[in-house]
């Protein structure tokens, strides 16, 4: 009897363990200076990586322009890294309770997240860009797509960006789009644009850098429409110590070139990113 209440106690504990999001052989962190870092010999930090090229996973390891920018940071530490790849959902709640030394996936700078949260310097940035397939030569310009089959993905940040590019063009040019379509993932976007489905194509930067990296030639991007959406980690709020490693490593990264260079690597050119002015009014 005692065997088998055991055995259920340890069963109940592995299932709690997966619920949380955590197996019970990855090491927690638990301090939150640089001191604990290395005290533990591993930078811990919690990623969904589902964001090709920033994060994501290939033969069953993250990789990707976020990875290659941590193993830098572990190998200035003198520690290893120790990446949790895990839903996004938990991982904010997770940092606040110091599941992670800090989260290193892409993460949108927006007021209300800045209100609680240390955000890093920009990492990285997504563009919503107008591309067309390669041989379309009766599209040079944006204002071109006045009367063009125009796609997105739906439910993404890009399409409320063509709605209202659309009442820009009717103010321009006296119409619109001839119609949109709202497929279900950006490869479907590419894809129709392929076959002709679709005269024009809005997508994110980060995504046709993915595309172009894998059918070189295939697309041009012909301009972008809204704003660009600027990404960093986050760090607990709590621990400056963490962030200011963070951001001077970056700084460092950026001065020595290293920064530009994995970005031409992971996404095909250097970005321009803001050292400061970044944060909304209000953050922490």
């Amino acid at each position: 009897m005692a065997a088998s209440l055991r055995r259920t106690f340890i069963k109940t504990t592995l299932v709690i363990a997966a619920i949380a999001g955590f197996a019970p052989q990855l090491a927690l962190a638990e301090g939150g200076t640089l001191a604990d870092i290395k005290a533990r010999g591993m930078l811990t930090v919690g990623t969904e990586a589902a964001y090709e090229p920033y994060e994501f996973v290939e033969d069953s390891k993250v990789v990707g322009y976020g990875h290659d920018i941590l193993e830098y940071m572990v190998r200035k530490l003198g520690v290893r890294l120790n990446q949790l790849n895990l839903p996004f959902q938990g991982l904010l709640p997770g940092l606040l309770t110091h599941k992670f030394d800090l989260v290193a996936t892409s993460v949108g700078i927006t007021e209300e997240r800045a209100k609680r949260f240390a955000f890093t310097r920009p990492i990285g940035v997504v563009h919503s860009l107008i591309v067309v397939s390669s041989s379309n030569q009766s599209i040079a310009k944006p204002e071109d797509i006045a009367g063009k089959i125009v796609g997105t993905q739906m439910g993404s940040s890009a399409q409320p960006m063509v709605n209202d590019y659309e009442q820009v063009l009717k103010a321009k040019k006296g119409k619109g789009y001839a119609n949109v379509k709202l497929l279900q993932s950006y490869p479907d976007v590419e894809t129709a644009l392929e076959n002709g489905t679709l005269d024009v194509g809005v997508v994110p930067s980060n995504v046709l850098a993915v595309a172009m990296r894998k059918q070189p030639g295939k697309f041009k991007v012909i301009g972008e429409i809204g704003q660009p959406k600027l990404l960093a980690w986050v760090v607990n709020p709590n621990d400056k110590e963490i962030l200011t490693f963070v951001n001077s490593t970056l700084d460092e990264m950026r001065a020595n070139g290293k920064l530009a260079e994995l970005q031409k690597k992971w996404f095909g050119e250097a970005m321009d990113l803001p050292a400061s002015g970044y944060l909304p009014q209000g953050a922490l």
